[in-house]
């Protein structure tokens, strides 16, 4: 782990930097600055996140975002009103400072960062306090895969409840957007998705209920190189009993992108001086795996607990 002070901290297993994680704020406020990580690799250097695309500027790499936040945009670019569309509206837009770290280490098994941040709408007031884990674990050049854990713990610190919502709580169909984001490299496009019921599409799996997948492979063939790499997204069994159902959001074409939706279909509410918790995990593997090998992973590396509430594996 090599920390470049106030800018960003990357992970290197042998010659390959495999996370970067950026805390230093982008310059554009109407893509709504946060921290993010990118570039994301597998163990053989093939990368697996895009940055700034032309189709949508403000996607980049692993990010937390919240599309619809008390009539505040913390995804980043146009706004979705009912009956109007997609407007650009830069008093929308709110943003993620960093606050400082708790944590930065590394050692032989895990690097770890616990994170403080700021949700701050756009006329400056403080709306949330984040504190944020991200776990780099179980390193494995044989197999080709390692993972990523990213904990959250919000709370609000305003003095009226934050309503939690998506662009289909306000109006477009399918469209339930915001959480935990992950934007894929162009050469993505046209991926394959994965489900425990095995092989599916963008399609089928859209808007299906974590309780009913707990996690979504998707698979893709890069370009330049003769290889293929799968990302598994999972859910700790917890997030279901912390505040609001989630579902998938997920496109293969024509953009590669998942999200893993805390407010699809309905919106929630955060009480003022209340929080929630969510873990996920991102597992990164070279080669293109089926359900089977997804789920022996999962199951040779069950859930841990860590300090502040961020997850590991065990093992």
């Amino acid at each position: 782990m090599t920390h470049h002070h106030g800018d960003r901290v990357v992970v290197t297993v042998g010659d390959t930097e495999i996370l970067s994680y950026v805390y230093r704020p982008d310059p554009e406020p109407y893509e709504s600055r946060k921290p993010y990580a990118h570039p994301v690799r597998t163990l053989a250097g093939n990368t697996v996140t895009g940055y700034r695309p032309n189709d949508h500027r403000w996607h980049k790499g692993v990010q937390m975002t919240s599309s619809h936040l008390s009539e505040q945009n913390f995804w980043g670019g146009n706004s979705y009103i009912h009956g109007k569309g997609y407007q650009r509206i830069p008093e929308r837009v709110g943003w993620m400072r960093h606050d400082g770290f708790e944590t930065v280490t590394a050692d032989t098994e895990r690097a770890r960062l616990d994170e403080n941040l700021t949700w701050i709408n756009h006329t400056g007031e403080e709306w949330c306090r984040e504190r944020r884990g991200l776990l780099v674990h179980s390193v494995d050049p044989v197999g080709g895969a390692w993972a990523l854990d990213w904990s959250i713990h919000l709370t609000n610190v305003r003095d009226l409840p934050l309503r939690f919502g998506s662009p289909t709580t306000a109006g477009r169909e399918m469209a339930g957007y915001t959480g935990l984001q992950w934007r894929g490299p162009r050469d993505f496009a046209g991926g394959r998705v994965l489900t425990p019921a095995g092989p599916s599409t963008d399609r089928e799996t859209m808007g299906t209920p974590v309780a009913e997948a707990p996690w979504l492979g998707f698979t893709a063939v890069h370009d330049e190189v003769d290889d293929s790499s799968t990302l598994v997204f999972a859910h700790h069994p917890d997030n279901e009993r912390s505040i609001h159902p989630s579902h998938w959001f997920v496109r293969s074409l024509p953009w590669p992108t998942v999200a893993l939706s805390w407010a699809f279909f309905e919106e929630f509410e955060l009480a003022p001086g209340d929080s929630f918790s969510h873990r996920y995990r991102m597992v990164v593997a070279d080669g293109e795996w089926d359900v089977e090998r997804v789920e022996g992973w999962l199951k040779a590396h069950p859930w841990d607990e860590g300090p502040n509430g961020a997850g590991g594996a065990a093992g």
